[in-house]
């Protein structure tokens, strides 16, 4: 059987609900000679609910160094070794990649078992194009390098993905209304696939009013950022496609259709766009 074999194995584990797991990750932790662990605690409760009795050994950010030297030795000897996090897929905004890269450069085979993963999950329910998207990992926890980063990305024309701890969520959406503007499209993934799963899509102002209206705001998140477009009109001029509109009705005393008729023509867009913005601003 494939998990007998002497190799790395990085099994995905589920990032909430216990049954996102598959058939070949409960045999493959079944059947591996040791499983690695970034909380053997965490691990635990996986492996109590599906009946598996298997040897674990801690492998975390505070022992990489040591630990990933010592399971390649057990490999290099003809051990099989599963590879896993508290949730979600192995190497992903964890120390894994260490352990990958040095399996790799001894000719370890790696051998992934695809499964849950937040930041994916997230983005197919987030509502934001999927055809061209950027992962980052979380978000510097200092503002002054978490506006530069969101700086770097304000003309970027894919999707924008990173992770965020639930009490800096406040902090980093108002940097993004402050860079990106209020008008920028983001998604809030929160608990995704847990009880309390919740998904706040809306403008990054909007979104905004909503957080600090809570008390606490709890559990995973996922933060993501739409592109610098919405509908055709440039960030940069949606509030002014409502703001010209106002103007040329009171200054030449002309209907609102003709108003949006002439802001379309002046910005290039279709006049139908500009109903859309001004929609957004009522």
């Amino acid at each position: 059987m494939a998990g007998t074999k002497p190799a790395l194995y990085l099994v995905a584990t589920p990032i909430g609900n216990l049954e996102d797991i598959t058939l070949r990750a409960l045999r493959t932790l079944k059947e591996v000679d040791l499983i690695a662990c970034e909380d053997t605690r965490q691990t635990q409760k996986l492996l109590n609910h599906y009946g598996i009795e298997k040897r674990t050994i801690s492998y975390h950010e505070h022992n990489e160094l040591t630990r990933s030297a010592e399971l390649i030795m057990n490999l290099e000897q003809g051990s099989s070794i599963a590879l896993v996090t508290d949730a979600g897929m192995p190497g992903i905004s964890d120390p894994g990649f260490r352990l990958i890269s040095l399996a790799i450069r001894h000719k370890v085979p790696v051998v992934p078992i695809p499964g849950a993963s937040a930041f994916l999950s997230a983005l197919v329910a987030s509502g934001l194009p999927t055809d061209s998207f950027r992962f980052s990992g979380f978000l510097p926890v200092k503002s002054g390098q978490r506006r530069k980063l969101l700086e770097s990305i304000k003309a970027s024309p894919r999707t924008q993905i990173f992770y965020e701890a639930p009490h800096r969520l406040v902090e980093s959406v108002e940097d993004i209304v402050d860079v990106l503007g209020p008008v920028r499209h983001v998604v809030v993934a929160r608990e995704v696939t847990k009880l309390h799963e919740e998904f706040l899509r809306g403008q990054a102002g909007e979104v905004l009013k909503d957080l600090k209206a809570r008390e606490e705001i709890k559990g995973e998140i996922t933060l993501l950022i739409g592109k610098p477009e919405d509908h055709g009109i440039p960030v940069v001029q949606q509030k002014n496609a409502r703001t010209r509109v106002r103007e040329l009705m009171k200054s030449e005393q002309i209907d609102e259709k003709e108003a949006m008729k002439r802001v379309a023509k002046e910005m290039g867009v279709s006049k139908s766009e500009v109903y859309r913005e001004l929609q957004k601003g009522k």
